[in-house]
């Protein structure tokens, strides 16, 4: 497949592949696809129960950090762990 972008995006992606941050342009456009399809299954499967147990682990939350019960907490691991258990759930659900 070949496929034409706006010189804006070219650069965009010659400026990554320079950084470092990715090998090649083809790396950089695997990882842009599949952070698109990620962003959708999430939008198929996010249903009203779990916006209800968001909203409510929020609040709590909230009402932690009020009381100033704040822990130190580390934003890759995080992800990690959102993105472990996003694999789990698909898993399950026999999706991939």
């Amino acid at each position: 497949m070949q496929i034409t972008l706006p010189s804006s995006l070219a650069a965009f992606i010659d400026e990554e592949v320079s950084s470092g941050r990715f090998s090649s342009p083809e790396q950089l456009i695997e990882a842009a696809v599949a952070n698109l399809r990620l962003e959708r299954d999430l939008e198929q499967n996010w249903d009203q129960p779990d916006i209800e147990e968001l909203r409510s682990e929020l609040e709590k939350g909230i009402a932690q950090a009020d009381r100033g019960e704040l822990a130190a907490w580390d934003s890759q691991e995080i992800m990690r762990e959102v993105e472990r258990r996003y694999a789990e759930e698909q898993k399950s659900k026999g999706t991939r």
